[in-house]
């Protein structure tokens, strides 16, 4: 081996590891926000992640490491107090120097109220608003139904539902995610703008990959478009938004609570009265659950994610979280 190329190879790693030194601090809450950081980031460092996939986002405790991570941010992305209102004090705490970007509370993107009830009323797409327009659109996200949450009393298993004021599990939009490429990329900038250019390029290059995953997207679920299916928990209505597709109920109130029997024989009720043809479970949750809403009617059952539990973290974990998703849907049929 030639001292030449010793040399080269040895200022390659140099200027290697003096990159990513100068690479600013940065960490991220959950798994697929935190691989659209690490497109963005692609080139110049790499985000910590904080929950694992694997983890419940609403039970995590904080590891010595997440701590570490945190006090050493200048930025941090996170979903926000709805999906994670413990995680607030450990970021006004430890996180004390860092600029902090709630994702949920960013313009140009339209949250969601939760579904109450077990059993879902179809979506009307005709008064949706084009998702292709989301970067032009300043939605009035914080503006809140008056009687948002009164009159749950009709609710049996609503008692302990403790959630924010809208659905936070809005990164199952992939529209939306494009608009968070963007404002991550916006953010990196400020507080590094010698790679500024880096950061914008691999937005924009990462939004293309999202509009074909998309279109790809769109073509696996046109045959069962109108097919009837009933979800674990209220965790998709994002994803039914984006790709005209509507989910008929909900086996668990929420993905922090079990279902009472009464919801239970409510969701077995409908798939037995419409012959729905799909019940998905989750890999986090009890499958027992699920088969006590099958047995005896014939319906399919597949696993989907909402988190990548058992994807590897980075920057392909979000497009392969979205791709399984519609794929483990379309073979229930």
């Amino acid at each position: 081996m030639s001292n030449r190329f010793i040399a080269a190879s040895s200022a390659l790693l140099l200027s290697a590891c003096i990159a990513s030194a100068d690479a600013p601090k940065v960490a991220v809450d959950i798994a697929p926000v935190h691989s659209l950081v690490a497109k963005v980031m692609k080139g110049v460092g790499k985000p910590d992640l904080i929950i694992p996939a694997g983890a419940s986002p609403h039970e995590y405790q904080l590891k010595p490491s997440n701590a570490k991570s945190l006090e050493k941010a200048k930025l941090v992305f996170w979903i926000g107090e709805d999906l994670t209102p413990w995680l607030e004090k450990g970021l006004s705490s430890l996180a004390k120097d860092a600029s902090v970007t709630a994702l949920l509370d960013v313009d140009g993107i339209r949250l969601l109220d939760f579904r109450e009830g077990a059993l879902f009323e179809a979506h009307d797409h005709s008064d949706d608003d084009d998702h292709d327009d989301h970067d032009d659109h300043d939605h009035d996200k914080h503006a809140k139904k008056e009687d948002d949450h009164d009159d749950h009393d009709g609710h049996d298993d609503h008692e302990g539902h403790a959630h924010g004021d809208h659905d936070p599990h809005a990164w199952l939009s992939p529209q939306i995610a494009k608009v968070w490429l963007n404002v991550i990329a916006a953010k990196l900038s400020e507080i590094d703008p010698s790679n500024a250019g880096t950061y914008f390029a691999n937005a924009n290059s990462a939004r293309q990959d999202l509009d074909t995953l998309s279109e790809e997207i769109n073509k696996m679920l046109e045959p069962i478009r109108d097919k009837k299916f009933v979800v674990f928990h209220d965790a998709y209505q994002y994803f039914e938004k984006d790709f005209n597709i509507s989910a008929s109920g909900a086996i668990s109130l929420g993905d922090a609570s079990d279902p009472s029997p009464a919801r239970l024989a409510e969701v077995r009720k409908r798939v037995v009265d419409e012959a729905v043809e799909c019940v998905l479970a989750e890999p986090q949750y009890k499958t027992g659950l699920v088969k006590a809403v099958i047995e005896g009617t014939g319906s399919n059952t597949a696993v989907i994610d909402p988190l990548g539990v058992d994807l590897e973290a980075g920057p392909s974990l979000y497009e392969n979280l979205i791709r399984n998703l519609a794929t483990n849907l379309a073979k229930c049929f």
